[in-house]
């Protein structure tokens, strides 16, 4: 991802936002923000724990968003915890006075989660945590968003078709992330009048970190290969892409979507014979 060359312009240019989610340079929160960066936006990025600053600063870094200091600006944020999402956005507050785009894209669950059966597997508190943290995270976040969003504004946060159709080894994290799909309609309808648009891009599999802890992934990434209409994985510029689309003023009244970057792996009911034989194991 870090050889790709996002396609340069000023749509975002006069805009500042805050990237969450951002884990290393193979992040789809990573793609959005180099692509936003290339149009011009001024960036925040949040992380948690020094452990994540150490990969998150370099990047932010290199795109140079600066704060009053001189260095970007970055909060350690913990999403479940109500004193560091306070200050973080706080600090936006003080640093910018206000800020017109938010991208989310944060999700955890257990890895134990996500394996294996989803009715025998699934606990209260691995149910509550993954709710709390990869749906309930955005509607926090979007109210102290909204909050300091002056002159209307626009929020993306991500999910994935497991909310829809039932992925092996999703399990909970589906769930999850059907509430936060949901979210998003109800947060676009609170916020429509103040002109905030507020939607989620539903992208295909792609190898990130996140990625790495759902069983039976290497299955996953060749059967979608082979379902899609294109044949092909999702590009992470195409999900940067389809951010810009939807921060940008080039997304005017559209709100409470989900929009599907999967290669159109979603419209499909049945696949090619050819290509998903070939994906099969010997």
């Amino acid at each position: 991802m870090a050889e790709q060359n996002f396609p340069t312009g000023n749509l975002m240019a006069g805009k500042r936002g805050l990237i969450m989610g951002v884990a290393n340079k193979n992040s789809i929160a990573w793609a959005i923000a180099r692509q936003l960066a290339a149009q011009g936006a001024e960036l925040a990025f949040t992380y948690q724990g020094e452990k994540l600053l150490r990969r998150v600063k370099p990047l932010a870094e290199s795109v140079m968003p600066k704060g009053s200091n001189g260095e970007p600006i970055l909060c350690d944020c913990d999403v479940t915890n109500d004193q560091q999402m306070e200050a973080t956005f706080h600090t936006l507050k003080e640093e910018w006075g206000k800020i017109d785009f938010l991208v989310h894209a944060i999700a955890f669950a257990g890895k134990d989660q996500l394996a294996g059966s989803f009715i025998d597997n699934t606990t209260r508190d691995g149910f509550k945590s993954a709710l709390d943290i990869s749906a309930y995270s955005f509607v926090d976040a979007g109210r102290r968003a909204a909050a300091i969003m002056n002159d209307g504004g626009a929020m993306v946060t991500l999910t994935y078709l497991g909310s829809e159709r039932v992925i092996p080894n999703y399990n909970v994290m589906g769930v999850a992330k059907a509430a936060l799909e949901a979210s998003t309609r109800y947060m676009a309808a609170d916020l429509g009048p103040r002109q905030i648009r507020v939607n989620a891009i539903s992208a295909g599999p792609i190898k990130t970190l996140a990625a790495a802890g759902i069983g039976s992934g290497r299955h996953m990434f060749r059967f979608n290969k082979a379902a899609s209409a294109m044949q092909d994985n999702t590009d992470p510029m195409g999900v940067a892409g389809a951010a810009l689309y939807l921060l940008s003023d080039l997304g005017l009244s559209c709100t409470g979507e989900t929009h599907h970057v999967d290669g159109g792996f979603h419209a499909i009911g049945m696949p090619q014979e050819g290509p998903l034989r070939e994906s099969m194991p010997d």
